[in-house]
């Protein structure tokens, strides 16, 4: 096992999910000092470290999306692949910093900016306020070796809520779930054909004319995909499951919300996923994402979204059209954690970074992702460095399939080590 993967592994065991990664902060600013880097902690707990007077910059986020079991992490290894039981792993973006440590263990001169809840809105990112020496940052949060990500797409999310009320019901009552779906990257695996927990339940629900609604406990974080959906609901025909619903019927009575028809429709009529392609870049050039429907005992209903577009005007209007939409079904509507695109730029640094990629995999590619990258943000706030992002080998991210290539990590060091030698 190599040192990056030992130092991944000590990472897995400290938890870290997103804004409860205090623990994993503590460990690096020791794990720095220790080697006798001088360390920088500002008010949103993100976390510069420096060494002499580097020209480049390293980042990376430390928190990460947990899903299944985690942060109570069993790693293991299969054909080449390591994932975690049942669990998110936290390569995105723990592969980074594991790679950080390393360099830091070789006492490399070098700045590293490790940033607070990227996972939860680039809410670190978008406080970062440090004195950076470097004239160039590499972003070590892609996931695909032998890429060199120039550009990202931008993102804000948007709730809406409501109040209803009770009233009695009609018929049998059932539970009705969707439970165990693959989830996923509510940005770069939208596109991928993974079925949301969420419409796919709402779907059962117009099929069989449900038109009384109890409750509705649905989907995961606002980044993934997903995977869970239940609902409590009155029918007043026998229902049955089918191949992705599992039905349970109930000895309880309770009430039903006023406007559950309005909700069930308006579900069916949400939608969820890719808005539109950008044929230049082969990826979403915008997207939505229906990630969290909840109810609670008094008649409140929260709905959570994430948009993400490749430019700030297609995100100004697919955040108009879901405001919209949701007035039209009565909705209180609010934008939140909003972020911008990252405009792809090829500069003397990304062609550098490039050559250095195709050193050591003999291919390389200049893309653009349709995710969330902290060197949107970042570049607003340093507009004289220059940026750029690689990564190793990453599947399934924000989901408990998440695995990474440990090759890739090895291959995606050395030009690392490559791009540091070169700056």
């Amino acid at each position: 096992m190599s040192d990056i993967i030992k130092h991944f592994q000590t990472l897995t065991q400290i938890p870290h999910c997103s804004k409860e990664a205090v623990k994993l902060l503590h460990f690096l600013v020791s794990f720095a000092k220790d080697r006798g880097y001088a360390v920088e902690v500002d008010g949103m707990k993100n976390i510069y470290i420096c060494k002499g007077s580097p020209k480049l910059c390293l980042q990376a986020h430390y928190d990460m999306v947990c899903m299944g079991k985690a942060p109570l992490l069993e790693t293991y290894e299969e054909e080449g692949w390591m994932s975690a039981k049942e669990a998110s792993l936290g390569a995105d973006n723990g592969m980074g910093i594991a790679m950080m440590m390393q360099l830091m263990d070789e006492d490399a001169e070098l700045e590293f900016l490790l940033t607070s809840d990227e996972e939860v809105g680039l809410i670190g990112a978008n406080a970062v306020a440090f004195a950076l020496k470097s004239d160039y940052m590499l972003n070590l949060d892609s996931e695909d070796e032998a890429e060199v990500y120039i550009g990202c797409a931008g993102g804000v999310d948007i709730t809406a809520s409501k109040q209803d009320d009770y009233i009695e019901g009609k018929g049998l009552c059932y539970e009705v779930a969707v439970k165990g779906l693959v989830g996923g990257h509510s940005g770069v695996d939208i596109d991928k054909g993974i079925p949301s927990a969420i419409k796919v339940l709402g779907a059962y629900l117009v099929e069989n004319g449900i038109t009384q609604l109890v409750s509705l406990y649905a989907g995961e974080r606002r980044n993934s995909i997903p995977a869970n959906a239940v609902a409590i609901v009155y029918s007043q025909t026998a229902l049955n499951d089918d191949e992705l619903v599992k039905v349970r019927c109930l000895s309880e009575t309770p009430k039903v919300l006023s406007e559950g028809e309005k909700i069930i429709a308006m579900i069916e009529a949400f939608k969820h996923g890719v808005h539109a392609h950008n044929e230049t870049l082969g990826i979403p050039d915008t997207s939505i994402n229906l990630a969290i429907i909840t109810t609670d005992e008094k008649g409140g209903i929260l709905i959570e979204t994430s948009a993400r577009a490749m430019d700030a005007q297609k995100l100004a209007a697919i955040s108009n059209e879901t405001l919209d939409f949701f007035h039209v079904y009565g909705f209180d509507t609010t934008l939140e954690d909003k972020y911008p695109a990252w405009k792809p730029d090829i500069s003397d640094f990304t062609n550098l970074v490039s050559a250095q990629m195709e050193s050591v995999f003999g291919k390389t590619k200049l893309m653009a992702i349709h995710a969330g990258l902290e060197c949107g943000v970042i570049a607003e706030k340093y507009p004289a460095m220059k940026f750029a992002s690689i990564g190793p080998t990453i599947r399934y991210p924000h989901s408990t399939r998440e695995r990474v290539e440990l090759a890739s990590v090895e291959r995606t060091f050395e030009v690392v080590k490559k791009i540091i030698e070169s700056v």
